[in-house]
């Protein structure tokens, strides 16, 4: 095939439980995970020039905010083509395309799940016919996010986040996501939320997976689950940027089930108790200072998947 078109979910964290920080530099997590369909499609094309001195893999981005996107080897979709070739020990030569639709830098693993769709494209491109547990095993040294954007549906990710176990799940969640204008560093928010502890002198707890929760993704009780959701890089964030306050604030004020800064943040999430429920949540949010845009998604959904 000449070109190959994947397309890969964002998530949303229903569970962050930040553990204290690694000599690694990592911290351990469980992270529950859960794949909503707000989705980028990634191609990869065979070059149309034959230029030898052209770069192997380049990379084009399309959609809202791709000026924030970097188009150099810095992208995590270029590192995870150039990964997976390394892995088949040989040069090989890729376009890469990227229609953005997830919020950028917005806690919601774009650019995970940009690196987990390159794999899945340039594994067809080229091919190698790698299963997909070498996938996997490529993408936990690319990012902690990008194996569950691989997996999707929903999952629980112990160590820094990449080892995963897929949860059980009944029914489907219907979801509001309030985007926001820039976005929050991955770093500076964990970093922000070590400074809170030591400040507060609270001693950085062993995490652990909440059974409230798991039980209210069992019975498909969203109701249950709204009150489960939990999210220990949230002070962090709400410190960095103080306004994210006061859309969770809008978001229960209008009657959404759980209100959550999802992962680093800034975009906040929000349960609705139906398709119905959400839509009407996302008109009355649409106005709240500091939104840029809302939009309404559904899960679980499937990970990266070749587009028919």
């Amino acid at each position: 095939m000449s070109a190959i078109t994947v397309r890969v979910p964002a998530k949303v964290n229903l569970q962050l439980a930040v553990g204290p920080l690694r000599e690694d530099g990592y911290h351990d997590l469980v992270n529950v995970f859960h794949a909503v369909s707000l989705f980028d499609e990634v191609t990869a094309a065979e070059p149309l020039d034959a230029d030898p001195s052209a770069a192997p893999l380049r990379v084009r981005v399309e959609g809202d905010l791709t000026g924030e996107v970097p188009v150099s080897d810095d992208n995590l979709a270029v590192r995870a083509a150039r990964a997976l070739a390394d892995r088949a020990g040989r040069s090989y030569r890729a376009d890469l395309l990227i229609r953005k639709s997830i919020p950028v830098a917005g806690g919601m693993a774009g650019g995970s799940a940009d690196a987990a769709a390159a794999l899945v494209a340039c594994n067809d491109l080229w091919g190698l016919g790698l299963p997909v547990e070498d996938l996997m095993e490529i993408a936990a040294d690319i990012g902690s996010d990008v194996p569950f954007a691989l997996l999707g549906d929903t999952a629980v990710g112990t160590g820094r986040g990449e080892r995963l176990a897929p949860l059980e799940t009944a029914g489907v969640f219907h979801w509001v996501f309030a985007l926001a204008d820039g976005g929050l560093s991955t770093p500076r928010v964990y970093g922000e939320c070590d400074r809170l502890r030591e400040e507060a002198g609270v001693a950085a707890p062993t995490p652990a997976v909440s059974e409230a929760l798991l039980a209210a993704l069992r019975e498909g009780d969203a109701r249950a689950l709204g009150q489960a959701l939990s999210n220990d890089l949230q002070p962090a964030a709400l410190a960095l940027r103080p306004s994210l306050a006061d859309t969770l604030a809008a978001g229960r004020t209008h009657g959404a089930l759980g209100a959550i800064v999802s992962g680093s943040g800034p975009t906040c999430a929000f349960l609705a108790e139906s398709a119905e429920h959400a839509h009407e949540l996302a008109a009355l949010l649409k106005d709240v200072d500091g939104c840029r845009s809302v939009v309404t998604a559904h899960g679980p959904v499937p990970g990266a998947t070749v587009a028919g």
